[in-house]
């Protein structure tokens, strides 16, 4: 399930590295009911969108747009509850409207778009590594990465899964990012995803690679 959220505009320029507070207004509006279960997430969300850049951070005029996904609907109707009581977000922002979509016709799809990059990570030699759609195991890292967070929802293995970057895509990049001061390099390249129509509402929801519940791997 997915709510689409529209906010007033900023009061106070946003800053470029904002994903943290988006993280802890997402965990405010989450508040006990944290559905964090062991490493994995079983949620993603977009960054904003609309916003214009500036020489010390992005402004939003006309408001932002952004969405959050939960593969347990009962979370989205606790987070729709908290917005509607506390809709204040960050640098002046608020959501004025929530969107539901609770249904959408996945199955003949296979490509899929980013709203957040997609970050690929692993332990070695005890220092964080990262990887991206230039290394020739990432396609497999992206599937053991998928997996895992099924097992972790409980739901069984699908054979059919197949989920590599779409490295055809003229456009594709890497970025680095700033996160509580640690540097990530991460992937904005769309994704192909073959699977069944319940792996891919899986992936709707819960995004793509790790550290979704930080604002990594959302798609649409």
């Amino acid at each position: 399930m997915r709510i689409y959220l529209s906010t007033t505009p900023n009061e106070k320029l946003v800053p470029f590295n904002y994903q943290q507070k988006l993280v802890g207004t997402l965990h405010k509006w989450i508040g006990k009911c944290n559905p964090e279960h062991g490493n994995y997430s079983l949620y993603s969300f977009s960054w904003l969108k609309n916003g214009k850049k500036k020489d010390k951070g992005f402004d939003f005029a006309d408001g932002a747009k952004w969405f959050i996904s939960f593969y347990d609907i009962n979370i989205i109707k606790l987070i729709i509850k908290s917005i509607l009581e506390d809709p204040e977000m960050f640098c002046g922002m608020r959501v004025y409207d929530i969107a539901i979509e609770e249904d959408i016709d996945i199955n003949k799809r296979e490509k899929f778009y980013l709203a957040s990059p997609v970050l690929i990570k692993r332990i070695s030699d005890k220092k964080q590594k990262y990887f991206t759609y230039e290394d020739k195991d990432i396609s497999e890292l992206l599937k053991e990465t998928f997996i895992n967070k099924m097992k972790q929802a409980g739901i069984t293995e699908d054979p059919t899964l197949e989920i590599y970057f779409d490295t055809t895509y003229e456009k594709r990049k890497k970025k680095m990012i700033t996160y509580d001061g640690i540097k990530i390099l991460a992937n904005l390249c769309p994704v192909i995803i073959k699977g069944t129509e319940n792996t891919k509402r899986f992936a709707w929801s819960c995004g793509i690679g790790n550290s979704t519940g930080i604002g990594f791997g959302s798609i649409y």
